[in-house]
């Protein structure tokens, strides 16, 4: 996790006069006043990407995404599982997607979503360097605590000497970072048996060879294409990448909080309260994994640092893989990822999702252990503080706290971080009402937002 507090949704002081006529600032007030009233005294221009027509290889991805034929069945589309109507995610609130052959077979993980990916680096192990400086963010955050009543103790942000020591698995998608580009992990579910479940390579080409896209096909890589079958499959999933990186409707940038961020939108006193919990390195500490401010050249924060966590998800029963007790899904060390399975030090973690769109879904975490986020704020505010309400008992009375890791990996459970950081009889990191507006601002996270109805 990166240790550095970042709480950069707030901006350099030398872009003060870019703030937008839509909130009005008469003269120019005390930045605690403004914060106060939800304003973010310093706004930004975001840089995102340009809405352009698509290109053919896009038009067809597009199509590719949408075909159930591709599939074993016959009736499992990509956006079959990544619903565009639910940020690409899961449109349901099962743990794990049911599909394969037969449309029953279970599935071993909780869909991620497949918004905002086009910015994730490929996977990698190296320094931690996720976190940034904002000069600007020691002195505003203390002027919101005067503005608005929190306390707020800044964490120093590492040495670059500490930081080279500290290697850390980044990148990557799924959430064992297994793939590293867009193309690659179309084909992971595409001939996952629990999934699409397509049985060969030569099955998905005949789909492809008789459907009415065909001529798309043949029309940008030439008549010989369907001799070429390789060369055809690899063509197939890069278009759907290219899909997904050229179609705005995968990286939108329309939430409230992108609003604020350009001065177009004010936070109310719930989303205001929200925010400093979530950035305060002693409460939610949300954003030292879930980095919140723009890049140093203006790129909207994707609420992720790229990272792997162990966070000790309870285990979750409903999944069938589950009802055998040696099975344990360890993602870094496997059993979907095979080369890292000797990489004991990272067997438990999974990676950091961006937080954007969150309120819209119905699962959380790599398992699907908690179907709210009053459920997954309560965990990880009570998860060592009162470990019996989520964890069951052996034969001796005694909680298993992390019982969805092998006891001999976990020592990799993050106890140190807040809010993991309490013992039974502490006071919790966030109280009732901090939970509640935490959950507020990420309801400011939800893509769709208009000024005109709020």
């Amino acid at each position: 996790m990166a240790l550095a507090l970042v709480i950069g949704t707030l901006a350099p002081m030398g872009n003060a006069a870019a703030a937008p006529q839509s909130v009005e600032t008469p003269g120019r007030q005390p930045d605690s006043v403004l914060l106060a009233q939800g304003i973010n005294p310093h706004p930004v221009k975001l840089i995102i990407p340009p809405a352009r027509p698509l290109s053919a290889m896009a038009l067809l991805g597009q199509k590719l995404f949408h075909d159930p034929r591709l599939s074993g069945s016959g009736q499992m589309s990509c956006a079959f599982c990544h619903d565009a109507a639910h940020a690409y995610g899961p449109p349901s609130a099962v743990s794990v997607i049911i599909g394969g052959l037969d449309m029953h077979t279970a599935g071993f993980r909780a869909v991620p979503s497949l918004r905002y990916l086009y910015r994730q680096p490929a996977f990698s192990i190296g320094p931690d360097t996720a976190s940034g400086d904002n000069d600007a963010a020691p002195n505003l955050q203390h002027q919101a605590q005067q503005a608005l009543g929190h306390d707020k103790v800044l964490k120093s942000a590492l040495t670059p000497q500490a930081a080279a020591a500290n290697l850390v698995p980044q990148g990557g998608i799924f959430w064992d970072g297994r793939a590293d580009t867009l193309q690659q992990q179309a084909s992971g579910p595409l001939f996952n048996p629990a999934e699409m479940a397509a049985t060969s390579t030569n099955a998905v080409l005949d789909v492809i060879k008789r459907a009415e896209y065909a001529d798309d096909f043949r029309a940008l890589f030439g008549p010989n294409i369907f001799q070429e079958s390789r060369l055809l499959m690899a063509e197939a999933m890069f278009a759907i990448g290219r899909y997904q990186i050229e179609d705005p409707s995968f990286h939108p940038f329309t939430s409230k909080f992108d609003a604020w961020l350009e001065g177009k939108a004010r936070l109310n006193a719930d989303e205001m309260r929200g925010y400093l919990a979530f950035n305060d390195p002693a409460k939610g500490n949300c954003a030292a994994c879930h980095l919140d401010k723009p890049t140093p050249d203006n790129l909207p924060p994707l609420f992720t640092d790229f990272q792997y966590e162990a966070l000790g998800v309870p285990r979750n029963a409903s999944i069938p893989a589950n009802r055998d007790p040696n099975y344990y899904d360890l993602g870094i060390c496997g059993p979907y990822r095979k080369d890292m399975h000797d990489q004991v030090q990272y067997c438990g973690m999974f990676l950091t999702p961006s937080l954007r769109n969150t309120a819209t879904r119905k699962v959380y975490f790599h398992n699907g252990a908690f179907h709210s986020l009053a459920e997954v704020l309560d965990w990880y505010v009570n998860r060592d503080l009162e470990p019996e309400r989520f964890y069951p008992k052996d034969a001796s009375g005694n909680v298993v706290k992390y019982d969805d890791i092998p006891a001999q990996y976990r020592h990799n459970v993050d106890t140190t971080d807040a809010p993991f950081n309490r013992h039974p009889g502490d006071q919790p990191a966030l109280n009732k009402q901090d939970i509640q507006d935490v959950i507020a601002f990420l309801h400011t996270l939800d893509d769709g937002y208009s000024s005109k109805s709020h």
